[in-house]
């Protein structure tokens, strides 16, 4: 063949083909032994996809079942290119078309493309002899035209590419003759021993390929005498049926060729002809009675039939050959295999319901009914299979994901063919549920409530509130903040603070239960998810009092530079009210329960004092021998632990009427060391005189009126209000102000200064009062 025939044989090798199918299907067809990486065709391309498009989806080659990955994509380009080198006669064997069948698949939806590989055949294999020696013995008795069969040679590539042609070196004796791939040496000038014992003849079998290979024997024939007969076959053709799996040692048919001789020229030996190195070991033959038994493993799914070469040999060299065809049934000893090919993980929580999350491919390798496989999904989890292309699933959700709920799925997948007995495989698929943003922090109470006393430190923890969140990491991560409001006209994160890790809120500043006794914050709980959910809670700070403020005396005056007197009448029984001492706490509850005690007296037998009303009273009758001027001293001490007090001086004046005033001078210098002036004294008794005389009239006006008794103390006068500082109370019982005894006329000798009471009239053991009280300037 000349350079430009084999050059137009090569191009036509590696010439690639592309057709489209139908069903989307793809053809190529590509010469074997092309290198790795090689490119095979554009899919991209022949397909109409983008690039963009098919490395989104994914796409891939898959093959059936243990089938070695021949090709595989690039997504870069688009193109179907080699993995391995391709053996035409690996794959395929001696068939005439070699297909191999690739699935190109994509996601998103799925999508499947059929790919055939018509694999083209190379002439890589040189023609081959079993032997390189083929011994031959032939008896000089031979007629001329006898025929000699010869094994013709093997040669693993097909068609053109197989043998085509045998050349006999040239001799004196044989000739070559091939029919229909039957060869033979043929005789065409007899044989004389006694010239010529051995001959040595050289056959080379030629293929048909380019270039063209070509494989030699030696053929040494010994001239014997009178074997003239060759073994002969019962059948030229033997066939036999084995099931797969068979154990060793079973037979599978017995061979029989018989030899016209006697003797040594007609004892037949049995022996295997060219057999491939797949079915080396799979069979036995006894030499002897041609039993021919299984050795090695019989298997469907790799091989389903065999064809051997059957050789019988008569003592003195002479050989005829027949064929053996073993049918392989198939037995169902393959489990379905489980395979998955995408798998979406984690799935988000908040994925639709009929999603697909994932897909797997069944397969079965024996076959008919054995490969006919069901599959199904566990029960009690939120997913189906759904039977796509061909035997690909779909596993698709059906209902809502809860990652608080469960966060981690096994599902088992079961796969059972239809073989009898049937058989069947699992697989589990973990898939994990991502977290979702969709739980807001709840906070464990409804609301807080915290309690601290008055006088506390700044910094000091008031109390810790606490939010769950049941998301995952940073979307379960809770932060606590203080909600912007006002406390008493100033911001509320001048009064509390609160950890935004931890929940504890801390005290500012230093409460007075006095000023403030309580009052709310609103705190929040917010996640640090995208976006971010949070919820709010009320905190109630309720401030409880502290014994830090002693009672204070409203009545009388404790400080200044004069004093309250009252009068007292000489007439006054046992029990009389005389007068009242007034004071308040600021503190509350039992801190501001206050007791009254006279710690001094000018007579301690003669006055008595209400430990918790602060009323004055007379103990007995005022006598003759009675002191005018009686002072009191009063303790007043509150309730709290431990417990604070004040004192006060009460002075009291036992006169009946005004002439008795000017003793009034001994009491101002004697107490406050003051003197007062001839002016003052003038004042004093104008003024007495005045109210005298109007007291007169009234008791007058009021004797005219039938007579009616009135008492000059007619009506309860409160205490002014300027007396009363802010936030103090007025606890009825707690011997601080109270509005069933009234007092309205007090007199005040000191410095400077003189204020006059009079009493009008008293009724039983009360002494009532009705008049204002004046302060007069010196």
């Amino acid at each position: 063949m000349g350079d430009k025939g084999f050059v137009s044989l090569v191009c036509f090798a590696f010439f690639i083909v592309f057709v489209h199918l139908a069903k989307g299907d793809l053809s190529y067809s590509i010469a074997e032994e092309m290198k790795p990486r090689s490119v095979i065709g554009n899919v991209a391309k022949d397909l109409g996809y983008d690039l963009k498009t098919l490395s989104s989806r994914r796409a891939r080659v898959d093959f059936e079942g243990k089938m070695k990955r021949l090709c595989e994509m690039n997504l870069s380009t688009g193109d179907l290119i080699t993995s391995d080198r391709l053996d035409r006669e690996n794959l395929c064997g001696k068939r005439p078309t070699c297909v191999l069948k690739v699935d190109l698949l994509m996601d998103s939806p799925l999508e499947l493309h059929r790919v055939n590989l018509h694999l083209e055949d190379v002439n890589d294999n040189s023609p081959k002899f079993k032997k390189n020696l083929i011994e031959m013995e032939i008896w000089e008795s031979a007629e001329k035209g006898s025929r000699f069969s010869i094994e013709e040679a093997h040669d693993a590539d097909i068609g053109q590419n197989a043998v085509q042609r045998y050349i006999l070196q040239k001799n004196d004796n044989m000739i070559l003759s091939v029919d229909n791939n039957k060869v033979e040496l043929v005789l065409e000038t007899k044989l004389d021993r006694e010239k010529q014992k051995e001959l040595n003849l050289l056959l080379t079998a030629l293929d048909g390929g380019s270039p063209q290979r070509s494989g030699t024997v030696v053929i040494h024939v010994t001239v014997l005498d009178a074997n003239d007969n060759a073994p002969v076959f019962s059948q030229s053709v033997y066939k036999a049926s084995l099931p797969e799996n068979s154990p060793l040692d079973t037979l599978v048919i017995t061979v029989s060729a018989t030899d016209a001789d006697e003797g040594i020229n007609g004892e037949v030996t049995y022996d295997f002809g060219h057999v491939s190195d797949d079915n080396i070991n799979v069979f036995s033959i006894n030499s002897k009675s041609g039993e021919i038994k299984v050795s090695g493993l019989i298997d469907f799914e790799e091989t389903s039939s065999f064809e051997i070469k059957l050789e019988a040999k008569d003592g003195l060299g002479l050989t005829s050959y027949a064929k053996l065809l073993v049918d392989v049934t198939d037995k169902n000893d393959n489990a379905p295999a489980i395979y998955v090919k995408s798998l979406t993980n984690p799935i988000p929580e908040n994925v639709s319901p009929g999603t697909e999350v994932g897909i797997i491919n069944v397969q079965d390798r024996d076959s008919e009914k054995n490969r006919q496989v069901r599959c199904s999904l566990q029960q009690g989890v939120p997913f189906k299979l759904v039977p796509s292309i061909k035997n690909y699933y779909s596993v698709v959700s059906t209902g809502q994901l809860d990652r608080e709920v469960v966060s981690d799925y096994n599902i088992t997948i079961t796969a059972t063919d239809e073989g009898s007995p049937p058989l069947s495989s699992s697989k589990s698929l973990h898939l994990s549920v991502a977290d979702i943003n969709d739980n807001p922090p709840v906070f464990e109470e409804e609301s807080y409530s915290a309690y601290v006393s008055e006088n506390n430190k700044a910094g000091s923890t008031l109390c810790s509130v606490t939010a769950r969140d049941p998301d995952w990491r940073q979307n379960g991560t809770v932060i606590y903040s203080l909600l912007a409001a006002e406390v008493n006209g100033a911001p509320v994160s001048s009064y509390v603070s609160v950890n935004g890790d931890t929940g504890v809120i801390h005290a500012v500043r230093s409460f007075d239960y006095e000023q403030l006794r309580s009052f709310k914050v609103q705190l929040m709980a917010r996640d640090n998810g995208s976006p971010p959910l949070s919820s709010n809670v009320s905190v109630s700070v309720f401030i409880s009092d502290v014994n830090d403020n002693p009672p204070q005396i409203l009545y009388p005056a404790p400080e200044g530079n004069s004093f309250m007197t009252e009068l007292v009448p000489k007439a006054a029984h046992g029990g009389s009210l005389v007068s009242k001492v007034i004071a308040v706490d600021a503190d509350s509850g039992q801190n501001a329960w206050l007791s009254y005690q006279i710690v001094k007296s000018t007579d301690p037998g003669l006055f008595t004092i209400g430990v918790h009303s602060g009323e004055i009273r007379t103990q007995r009758d005022i006598s003759e021998t009675d002191s005018m001027k009686q002072t009191l001293i009063v303790s007043v001490k509150d309730n709290g632990q431990p417990s604070l007090s004040a004192t006060c001086s009460m002075y009291l004046l036992i006169s009946d009427n005004l002439a008795e005033v000017p003793e009034l001078k001994d009491i101002s210098y004697d107490e406050k060391n003051s003197k007062l002036t001839s002016y003052l004294i003038i004042a004093l008794v104008s003024v007495s005189t005045f109210f005298l005389t109007f007291i007169i009239i009234i008791l007058g006006v009021k004797f005219c009126h039938r007579r009616k008794p009135r008492l000059l103390f007619d009506g309860a006068v409160t205490i002014p209000g300027a007396y009363l500082p802010p936030n103090y109370a007025d606890v009825d019982g707690t011997g601080t102000l109270r509005s069933t005894y009234n007092y309205d006329a007090y007199l005040t000798t000191g410095s400077r200064t003189s204020d006059f009471k009079f009493v009008s009239s008293y009724n039983d053991n009360t002494l009532p009062a009705d008049f204002p009280c004046f302060q007069t300037p010196v």
